[in-house]
């Protein structure tokens, strides 16, 4: 048994939830406080400036302005401000709209689906680990099920785009900020980011628990339907992840396709707010590298803990109920939460961005052997394929604790997951690839601050300026999350695939049948047609909103032209919910294509195939985006010996050819790439809650093929 009590363990949860949301909220309250005291400060910055351009310490000394000139630019500021809230609004109106009707018809097909496993029966039956035990009804699990997944899908939404509604509100403060010190408009953009950070994971962690434990007053004893059902919350959380990167993907490369055409059509247009593609690039910004990200690693974190939780199932601590013991990914979680809070309290303004990130990597290297110390039994079994796999819980915690140190590096090295993947597997089975991705996720509200304050700095640059140009200021930590995206994506995929087979009892020889070859090669083909798919609707988007601007100069140089931005703004938000319909109709509809008409076998050669083809797809598009990026710096900068050579003109057309990077480099890194991290957790998670259906009804085209006998061909 473990050394925690359950009645500890009971009150250690919910207490570091809650923590993480008074946190969160007072990032928010600081929020307002201070930005209803930036426009007097504003006032009386000349003064400032005049008595510190004399000292040492003093960091921005430029000119002061008159009032005319102060009033001018904070209208435009304001200005500025508003439109990117009003074009926010409408991206979330509209998203609403969407993904209501998405979310209820998933829950109407999960209710049926389980349901009929029983033929909607409201007695008892024999459970399916243990045959001598009585377990409740197919149909509660369904109920439950359902349930879970609505929680799992609402809670995605609100962290993620509450996030971004944050970060557009912060935008104006930042910008106030950044004409006086750096410093203070770092933190102002670190405190937003934080806000969206510990709000992501204390609504994880804290609905989840009260999920598991408001089910148990039903199921009682009965483990096994209680941790199917909640199953359902990684699927509903995955299910707003991917409709939030997909559709967030293209509005934002949308617009940055935008904003470059026009110049390339009509250099004459300004590249200034009275630019409607230059407001929706702001835009843009917020909706791919904040609600994106938001909803992407609520996701991954909400499978992760589903994945171990299901697999300890069957554990020895699982079938002896150790309450503590099955709550070991939630402790896991609760340590992240406060290691993240001491990081950001003690480190936010003496240290940068990466330096707090390892910070809370060292800590959580402490936290998590501590709980793995006290959580844990001593020595347990898990099941790996069949068969019990002894552990010690000093083992687990070594090599959990190793993995969130290897978490920053795997940014660089990407092979870094496969043979993470291996340790933890031999140590732990499926479980330790589970504990594993836990561990990488665990400091997720530091990581989270620190990738979303990237792109609030980056609008907050061009909101002060008040200017069109597009400073590559932030990208930096954006582009480090989408790497970090691409690796906890592979762990939490894997740890879902491997729940799905010990659920669907699938052994280790069914590999090499055709039944799993031929969906293994189908599985490589899906991930880069929706890459296609997703793409497509970006340049569409992008040339349909340049040939609304373009016409329109007159009117742009004359000023503000509400009209115009309002097409412009329903250009892009009509493409980003129409280019992604489909291909999330796509993903969600493939596991239960093959798991019904061709079996769990086939279903499980389609998961490892998407998940080989993701992987390498992910890697290849960020390193060549990357290089698309590189090449175009090098090239703007004009540090090749060939721009030398060129006369002026024929120079700057070479910096206007190299802005094509926009256009294909990161359309390829920021559009493609994330929604593909999230198909095939989707697709493994679904598989997994669909599996009793699976095991009932699947495999109809070899049932219809051998008279309707059997359940499998022989092939």
């Amino acid at each position: 048994m473990a050394l925690l009590p359950a009645l500890a363990t009971e009150i250690v949860i919910p207490v570091c939830a809650v923590i993480g949301l008074l946190f969160s909220w007072e990032q928010w309250r600081h929020g307002l406080h201070n930005s209803n005291n930036r426009i007097a400060e504003e006032s009386n910055r000349d003064h400032r400036i005049a008595e510190e351009s004399n000292s040492d310490h003093c960091i921005d000394v430029e000119k002061p302005l008159t009032d005319t000139e102060r009033s001018e630019a904070e209208a435009k500021r304001n200005k500025i401000t508003t439109d990117v809230s009003k074009a926010l609004q409408s991206f979330l109106s509209s998203g609403r709209q969407y993904v209501g009707g998405f979310v209820v018809a998933i829950a109407i097909l999960i209710f049926l689906c389980l349901g009929s496993v029983e033929s909607f029966s409201t007695q008892s039956q024999p459970c399916t680990s243990d045959p001598s035990k009585t377990c409740k009804p197919a149909l509660a699990t369904a109920g439950f099920s359902t349930v879970s997944f609505l929680l799992g899908a609402l809670m995605s939404f609100l962290s993620g785009f509450h996030g971004a509604k944050f970060a557009i509100y912060n935008n104006a403060s930042t910008a106030l900020e950044k004409r006086n010190f750096v410093g203070r408009s770092s933190s102002t953009a670190f405190r937003s980011g934080a806000f969206m950070g510990f709000l992501l994971a204390g609504i994880d962690l804290l609905v989840l628990y009260l999920a598991i434990n408001l089910f148990m007053l039903y199921y009682g004893n009965d483990w096994e339907g209680l941790f199917e059902a909640i199953t359902g919350y990684g699927l509903g959380g995955s299910s707003m992840a991917l409709f939030g990167r997909a559709s967030s993907g293209i509005y934002a490369k949308a617009a940055d396709v935008g904003v470059h055409l026009v110049e390339i059509i009509e250099p004459t247009i300004p590249l200034d707010y009275r630019n409607p593609a230059v407001i929706t690039n702001y835009v843009g910004d917020v909706v791919g590298d904040i609600a994106g990200m938001g909803t992407d690693l609520f996701g991954s974190s909400a499978e992760s803990s589903s994945a171990a939780l299901v697999v300890a199932l069957i554990s020895s601590f699982g079938t002896d109920h150790d309450f503590t013991a099955m709550c070991y990914p939630l402790l896991i979680s609760s340590m992240g939460i406060l290691v993240c809070l001491f990081t950001t309290h003690v480190c936010k303004n003496k240290h940068g961005l990466n330096t707090q990130l390892i910070i809370s990597t060292i800590l959580m290297n402490f936290g998590i052997a501590i709980v793995s110390s006290i959580a844990l039994p001593s020595t347990f079994t898990i099941d790996y394929f069949g068969s019990p796999k002894p552990v010690k819980n000093c083992r687990l915690k070594d090599f959990a604790a190793d993995y969130v140190s290897g978490g920053l590096a795997s940014v660089s090295i990407p092979f870094f997951a496969a043979i993470s993947i291996f340790v933890s597997s031999t140590v732990a089975g499926t479980y330790g690839i589970a504990v594993a991705a836990l561990g990488m996720l665990s400091p997720i509200a530091t990581r989270l601050a620190a990738d979303a304050c990237g792109p609030i700095s980056n609008n907050a640059i061009r909101i002060a300026e008040g200017v069109g140009t597009l400073p590559a200021a932030g990208k930096t930590t954006a582009d480090i999350g989408k790497g970090f995206a691409i690796e906890s994506a592979a762990l939490v995929s894997i740890a879902m695939i491997g729940a799905f087979v010990s659920r669907a009892a699938i052994s280790l020889g069914d590999v090499p049948r055709p039944t799993f070859l031929i969906g293994f090669a189908t599985g490589t083909y899906l991930p880069y047609r929706l890459s296609a798919m997703i793409m497509n609707g970006v340049g569409r988007a992008g040339l349909k909103m340049a040939k609304v601007i373009c016409p329109e100069l007159d009117n742009l140089m004359g000023g503000y032209n509400e009209r115009i931005y309002a097409q412009c703004f329903k250009i892009l938000t009509d493409a980003s919910f129409s280019g992604m319909s489909l291909s999330c109709a796509l993903v969600m509809l493939i596991p239960l294509f093959f798991g019904t008409v061709f079996g769990v076998e086939m279903l499980s050669g389609v998961l490892a195939g998407s998940l080989s083809s993701v992987v390498q797809i992910a890697i290849s598009a960020s390193n060549n985006g990357g290089a698309w990026n590189k090449a175009k710096e090098y090239i703007k900068a004009g540090a090749s010996e060939y721009m030398g050579t060129l006369e002026p003109k024929n120079r700057n057309m070479l910096r206007k050819a190299a802005n094509s990077e926009n256009t294909i480099g990161d359309k390829q890194k920021d559009t493609s790439v994330p929604p593909l991290n999230i198909l095939i957790q989707l697709m493994a998670v679904e598989s997994l809650v669909f599996t009793p259906f699976f095991a009932r009804h699947g495999g109809l085209f070899f049932k219809f093929l051998e008279g309707g006998e059997g359940t499998i061909s022989p092939l």
